[in-house]
C-alpha cells in the first residue's frame, strides 16, 4: 500500500528522534518516496545528514536555507507533494502548537499546508502523555482528522516503565498500510486489465503487430494495485517487468489468447480495462516454416481478429464497469463515442497520437475521458501513471 506514495516525515525534538532513520528506511524499503522535515532542536537528536542520505532527499529544517543565495523552502508545495504525511516522534510541545495554529517553524507550516492525510505518533515520558493538556491536544488533533499512532508501552528514557514510546518503525509501517487498506477505494475489488500490443504470426518468424509499449495499461494495474484492488493483468508481447504486490501478470502473444485469457478470468472482475492494442486482423494461415524469400510478390489473406472490447460489453454483467480505450487519427471524437456505444463500454479513453510525447512508447500519454453520461473530460499532456490517476478518479466520480 505504501508503494509509489509520496511520504512527508515530521521529526520533532524528542529522544525517539533516532528512531526516524529507521522508519525512514522501512519506507523506502515499502517503495515509498520520502522528504524529511525537522524542528531546528530535532537536529540535537539525529543529523540531517544521516537523514537525506536515507531519504535520497535534502532534509529541510528552516524556512530559508543557512548559505548565502539559499532559496526559501516552499511549504505550500511541501504540502501539496505529499499523499500523507507523518510526524513521529511528535513532541508534546509539537503537538500543542499543531492543535493552536502556531507556525513558528518549517514542519508546522506544511502540516498547516498539507492537503494530505496526517498521522503523528507522540513521544514523550508517561507523565506527559498521562497529562490531561496532552490528553486534550490529541483530541484535538484528531477532530481535525489528523490520525493517531498510539505511543507504546515500555522503558522510557527517563528510566520510568510505561506508556508513551513512540511506536516502533516496523509497528508505525504496519499501522499504515492497515489504515491505507481500510481506506482503499478498491479494497476486495477485483479489477481486470489488457495491456500491450497483440503479435500474429506469419510464419516462425515473422508477426503483424503495432508499436504498442503496454506502458499505459501496466501504470493503470499498479495504480489499481496501490488502491487496493487484486489485479489481474493479461499482456501481450512487452518488454516490461512488472513485480509489484496485488498484481498478476498473465502473458499472451495473439489476440485469441488474450481473449481466451479474458474469458477464463471474466466472472471474477468487477473492473475490466481494455487498454491492449489488439491487432485487428491475422493471416487466415500461419506457416509452420520459415517463408523463403524471393523475386516474387507475396499474398497474405488478413481474416478479422475476434473483437475483445464487444465480447466483454456483450458478456458485460451487472456489476462490472467496463473502460474502454480509442486511438484514432481523424473525426477522433464522433468515431471514440460511436466505439462506446457499439462495445457497450461505460467509459471510453481516447488516445492521441498528434500531441508530442503523446501514444506508443512514451512514458507520457494525453487522453480524454468520455463518461458514463456521454461527456467529455480534458486532460493535459502527463505521465502515463498520472494519467492511470486520472482514469481511476474519473471512473470514482
Amino acid at each position: 500500500m505504501l508503494s509509489g506514495k509520496k511520504i512527508l516525515l515530521g521529526i520533532t525534538a524528542s529522544i525517539a528522534a533516532y528512531k526516524a532513520a529507521f522508519l525512514v528506511r522501512l519506507l523506502k524499503k515499502a517503495g515509498a518516496e520520502v522528504k524529511v522535515v525537522m524542528t531546528p532542536a530535532a537536529t540535537d537528536f539525529v543529523t540531517p545528514l544521516s537523514l537525506s542520505t536515507l531519504s535520497e532527499n535534502e532534509v529541510l529544517i528552516d524556512f530559508v536555507g543557512e548559505n548565502e543565495g539559499d532559496l526559501w523552502n516552499n511549504h505550500v508545495d511541501l504540502g501539496l507533494w505529499a499523499d500523507l504525511m507523518i510526524i513521529a516522534p511528535a513532541s508534546a510541545n509539537t503537538m500543542a502548537k499543531m492543535a493552536s495554529g502556531h507556525a513558528d517553524n518549517m514542519l508546522l507550516a506544511c502540516y498547516l499546508s498539507a492537503k494530505c492525510a496526517v498521522y503523528f505518533s507522540p513521544a514523550m515520558d508517561l507523565d506527559m502523555y498521562q497529562h490531561g493538556t496532552t490528553k486534550s491536544n490529541i483530541e484535538k488533533l484528531q477532530s481535525f482528522g489528523n490520525i493517531l499512532i498510539p505511543a507504546e508501552f515500555g522503558e522510557l528514557a527517563s528510566g520510568l516503565i510505561g506508556e508513551g514510546r513512540m511506536a516502533e518503525p516496523d509497528h508505525i509501517v504496519e499501522f499504515l498500510e492497515k489504515d491505507l487498506l481500510n481506506q482503499a477505494p478498491l479494497k476486495n475489488k477485483t479489477v481486470l486489465i489488457t495491456a500491450g500490443p497483440t503479435y500474429e504470426a506469419i510464419d516462425p518468424v515473422r508477426f503483424i503487430g503495432n508499436h504498442s509499449s503496454g506502458k499505459m495499461g501496466f501504470s493503470i494495474a499498479k495504480e489499481a494495485a496501490k488502491r487496493g484492488a487484486k489485479v489481474i493483468l493479461i499482456a501481450g508481447p512487452v518488454s516490461i517487468n512488472l513485480d509489484f504486490p496485488g498484481v498478476e501478470v498473465f502473458s499472451v502473444m495473439s489476440a485469441q489468447e488474450m481473449l481466451e485469457a479474458v474469458q477464463k478470468h471474466f466472472t471474477q472482475a468487477d473492473y475490466l480495462i481494455a487498454s491492449a492494442a489488439v491487432a485487428d486482423y491475422r493471416p487466415k494461415t500461419s506457416a509452420k516454416e520459415k517463408i523463403k524469400k524471393s523475386d516474387e510478390n507475396l499474398s497474405i489473406e488478413l481474416v478479422p481478429n475476434p473483437d475483445i472490447l464487444k465480447w466483454i460489453g456483450e458478456h458485460k454483467l451487472e456489476h462490472q464497469t467496463v473502460v474502454g480505450f480509442a486511438l484514432e487519427t481523424e473525426n477522433e471524437k464522433v468515431n471514440a463515442e460511436g466505439k462506446k456505444a457499439r462495445k457497450n463500454c461505460d467509459f471510453l479513453v481516447l488516445n492521441s497520437l498528434k500531441e508530442k510525447g503523446a501514444g506508443f512508447k512514451h512514458d507520457s500519454n494525453k487522453v480524454s475521458i468520455l463518461t458514463k453520461d456521454n461527456t467529455w473530460k480534458e486532460f493535459e499532456l502527463k505521465t502515463k501513471d498520472e494519467v492511470a490517476k486520472d482514469i481511476w478518479n474519473t471512473i470514482y466520480e
